[in-house]
């Protein structure tokens, strides 16, 4: 990967090891007892994204199997989404989700991406492949991820095949809303749990929301329409007229103290909820399974309406090139290779080539958090710590059931601009 270094050319402390070596010469010694002094340069790979994926623990074990450096930078949503946009040459690899695609691909901050050069592309699952993880599933308004997976010849991304693409696709889950139990009576999945109970007025001044403009926001929006306060054309594409009558109505709430606060990582979300300082709020897996492992009470949500569907997506800078580009599509390529997926599996993500991450999971973990089967045994989080005790069932059921019952997806739509502003104006 470096350039060679010349045999001779050698420093004064590497001199100072030479000494004494009488009968050897300088190029003798270096060739045949001391080949550590030719090792390859270790390449540092900078990873810009969020708690999510961006783990003490993944970095540890991708250091090791790969034999680079990562650099981890970890920052709320749409942080790392306005970095991103405005300085491609800080990072090298961006990790968030498909909605800051469209974003990151035409202000010109991620290159494409080679098939050829992805080891695992066969096995990835149709989902971001086709939009349906099986034949009768619900693809979701807003931008499913496979409208934006392929670079077009004319520099377009679409749902085209060609030989290049947009991201990797690896991490995806559905979201939804997780609630404490101690407070609020378990509802049943797929049938009374609703997104409109982020704006029942029961739970005045105890609700949290994900402060991300292309997040939270259509958490809110399925509620509003849950509660009938509102409805949408297309929730994938809402329109400025609606977004003012949208706001319009979150305003209301928001000034009778509706909102307990606004949080913007994972680790925040679970201290809303750990401090009593919410008892319902948008929520990510990860801090489902914390909370639980804390032994704090919370159920996430199958809602009735459908889920809101994210995809990770793991992009290369346009800025990378060279020796650390060689090392970032390693990087990439491990993420499939069957650990990482079975890992973040154990904090209820699921991997797009999960029959390699089958082999890194015991039948128990396998049976509950993709088949969607009762725990046979305890489960550990990723935090060693016991997440799912035996006997209970993943809230809405097998992977398949649960990507099959979308609504939504995280969308940057064209009314962007201005839902940032109005988005913006309703935090502030």
């Amino acid at each position: 990967m470096a350039d060679k270094p010349r045999h001779c050319d050698i420093d004064q402390s590497k001199r100072k090891l030479l000494k004494g070596a009488a009968g050897l010469g300088a190029c003798g010694l270096l060739g045949f007892n001391a080949p550590y002094v030719f090792a390859k340069k270790t390449h540092t790979v900078r990873v810009l994204g969020t708690h999510v994926t961006l783990q003490a623990a993944l970095k540890e074990q991708a250091q090791k199997d790969l034999g680079i450096n990562l650099s981890f930078e970890p920052k709320g949503s749409a942080a790392v989404l306005q970095k991103a946009a405005m300085s491609p040459e800080s990072f090298d690899l961006y990790e968030q989700w498909s909605n800051s695609i469209n974003v990151l691909w035409y202000t010109g901050s991620i290159q494409p991406i080679e098939k050829k050069r992805l080891r695992y592309w066969d096995e990835i699952n149709p989902l971001t492949k086709t939009g349906r993880v099986q034949p009768n599933a619900n693809i979701g308004a807003g931008d499913a991820p496979y409208k934006l997976l392929h670079v077009q010849p004319d520099g377009s991304i679409s749902d085209k095949e060609t030989d290049f693409i947009s991201y990797l696709p690896y991490v995806h889950n559905v979201d939804s809303f997780g609630y404490n139990t101690n407070i609020i009576e378990p509802g049943i999945p797929y049938k009374t749990e609703s997104w409109g109970w982020l704006l029942d007025k029961k739970y005045r001044g105890k609700v949290g929301v994900v402060n991300a403009p292309t997040i939270g926001l259509f958490d809110l929006a399925l509620a509003a329409q849950a509660q009938r306060l509102m409805t949408f054309g297309n929730i994938g594409n809402i329109t400025n007229q609606e977004l003012d009558q949208l706001f319009k109505i979150l305003s209301e709430f928001k000034q009778q103290g509706h909102f307990s606060g606004f949080w913007t990582s994972v680790p925040e979300s679970v201290d809303f909820m750990k401090s009593n300082r919410v008892v319902i709020e948008s929520m990510f897996s990860p801090a489902v399974s914390a909370l639980n492992g804390q032994n704090v009470p919370v159920i996430y949500a199958a809602p009735k309406e459908g889920y809101r569907g994210w995809h990770g997506v793991m992009c290369l800078s346009s800025h990378t090139q060279g020796a650390v580009k060689d090392a970032a599509y390693e990087y990439m390529n491990w993420w499939l290779s069957g650990w990482p997926g079975a890992f973040i599996a154990r904090q209820g993500y699921y991997i797009s080539n999960p029959q390699r991450a089958k082999n890194y999971l015991s039948k128990d973990e396998w049976d509950y958090w993709y088949e969607g089967l009762p725990a046979a045994s305890d489960l550990a989080g990723t935090d060693g710590h016991l997440s799912v005790k035996k006997g209970e069932v993943r809230t809405g059921g097998s992977y398949l059931k649960r990507f099959s019952n979308v609504a939504v997806w995280n969308t940057v739509m064209p009314s962007y601009d201005y839902s940032l502003q109005k988005w913006y104006e309703f935090i502030n």
